[in-house]
């Protein structure tokens, strides 16, 4: 292990005031989130060489590891790109336009073998980031130096160091999942108590109300439901300033209501379906425990909406999988045939929703010749620009809030993207479900009028899924 050896030392005294606190990024917030460096304003941000190393060995795979590798290297070429040694050793300054101002600056961080230094064993990419850092705070000690890194168990060693850690917080936007956006607000007893004076409208057969902005609903969104004990169920159509409009819903109409035969078993999957099946609404995010209802209830509102309503051309689905990526392509046949494997829960939700037909596999087929359903991986999916489509994106807790943006970015004009996921079961390393894509989400589209989100509640698969979840 070599001693860190900063290459700002001989002039960066005189770049950066005392309060410039140097933050040195791990290779896992670079992939986390290509676009991290210009997110740490004034101060001064250190790429040790080891990072470089590691997302150099990753970039060169096609799965979506090393797309956000790809990009985290353009990003930092575009600020030392053209920058000589001697710019570099004072820290090239970041901009975050052509034309704004520098804040902050960007340095390397080189390493070289250290004298009477008692350091980590130099066999792991983490242990040499860390010794490097750790020296470099016994050359400098008058600068604060942070490491930032999604990896807990790095951050431990990290302070078993002497060395300050954190995690990348920038993209996330709750500090417990306690406070994630569920759809819907419940009130005891009846909610109309609690109003001091209404505005009530028929317009075109619907019911609208205009009520103040009580204390009860200032978090209220666009797309929220409203639901008592008495029965009243509302839906937030928008909110202003001071005062919010609701549209009055019959709740035996919603659940009567009916998409390719299936009916909602509950209320929070009646709001659901009424989400899933307006046209008006393109973005809904679906989340719950397994066995909640999201794949079928998302899967029946699709094939309703291309083959008896036809809004759409066609339904492309897709799903985040540890794995996916590396294994697609040791498997034999098309995409679509290496895609199945993975995409089980369509097909099986498919066949839930013929269960009763006389002949379920003729349905299915029938079903699966009549509507226009294409598997994709996720890789294919970036890369493109899908018009009238219905994207049905599976398991998006696995996904970054980065990789969810780069995904949803691709729904062109008259598409509908509906996103499913179990914060509950979250593979991806690095992630949790404060800092998933899925909740990022959420959150960010809160005041989106075209979007909606729903918490299912409850396991109506069956009795011994609801027990396996409660108590496994």
């Amino acid at each position: 292990m070599g001693e860190a050896q900063l290459t700002v030392n001989r002039s960066a005294s005189n770049h950066n005031n005392h309060s410039t606190i140097r933050y040195v990024l791990d290779t896992n917030v670079l992939i986390h989130d290509p676009t991290a460096l210009l997110n740490f304003e004034e101060h001064q941000i250190i790429i040790p060489m080891t990072v470089l190393e590691e997302l150099d060995s990753l970039k060169s795979g096609r799965n979506a590891v090393s797309a956000d590798c790809r990009q985290a290297i353009r990003e930092l070429d575009k600020i030392l790109g053209r920058a000589d040694l001697e710019e570099i050793e004072a820290g090239v300054p970041i901009r975050r336009g052509e034309k704004s101002k520098a804040l902050g600056s960007l340095s390397i961080l080189m390493s070289q073998t250290p004298d009477n230094v008692t350091t980590l064993p130099n066999h792991l990419n983490d242990n040499r980031i860390l010794n490097d850092i750790f020296l470099l705070q016994r050359q400098q000690p008058e600068h604060k130096v942070v490491l930032i890194s999604k990896d807990i168990n790095m951050r431990l060693k990290a302070k078993g160091c002497g060395i300050e850690a954190e995690d990348y917080h920038n993209d996330q936007l709750l500090n417990d999942i306690e406070q994630f956006n569920k759809g819907f607000l419940e009130f005891s007893g009846s909610f109309w108590d609690r109003v001091e004076s209404v505005d009530t409208q028929q317009d075109m057969g619907r019911t609208l109300h205009r009520i103040a902005l009580i204390e009860c609903l200032q978090d209220c969104s666009p797309n929220q439901y409203i639901l008592d004990e008495q029965g009243f169920i509302g839906r937030v159509l928008s909110v202003d300033t001071d005062s919010l409009e609701l549209l009055h819903l019959d709740r035996q109409q919603l659940l009567d209501a009916e998409a390719w035969g299936l009916q909602p078993r509950d209320i929070y999957q009646a709001c659901a379906l009424d989400l899933l099946l307006d046209p008006e609404v393109h973005l809904v995010n679906l989340s719950g425990s397994a066995g909640s209802g999201k794949t079928i209830l998302a899967l029946a509102a699709a094939i309703e909406m291309t083959v008896a309503n036809k809004m759409y051309r066609r339904i492309i689905a897709t799903r985040s999988t540890q794995g996916l990526d590396e294994d697609i392509g040791f498997l034999p046949g098309t995409e679509a045939e290496k895609m199945e494997p993975w995409l089980g829960a369509i097909t099986d939700n498919l066949e839930a929703l013929h269960c009763d037909d006389e002949d379920c596999s003729g349905s299915v087929d029938y079903v699966l010749n009549k509507v226009p359903l294409h598997f994709k991986s996720l890789n294919y999916i970036r890369g493109r620009s899908f018009q009238h489509s219905l994207i049905l994106i599976d398991e998006c807790q696995n996904l970054t809030p980065h990789q969810i943006k780069t995904i949803i970015t691709r729904a062109g004009s008259g598409s509908k993207v509906i996103c499913l996921g179990n914060l509950a079961q979250i593979d991806t390393p690095y992630l949790n479900a404060t800092s998933s894509g899925l909740t990022y989400l959420s959150e960010r589209f809160k005041g989106f009028e075209q979007g909606g989100s729903i918490q299912l509640q409850g396991v109506p698969r069956s009795i011994l899924a609801e027990y396996a979840e409660a108590h496994l």
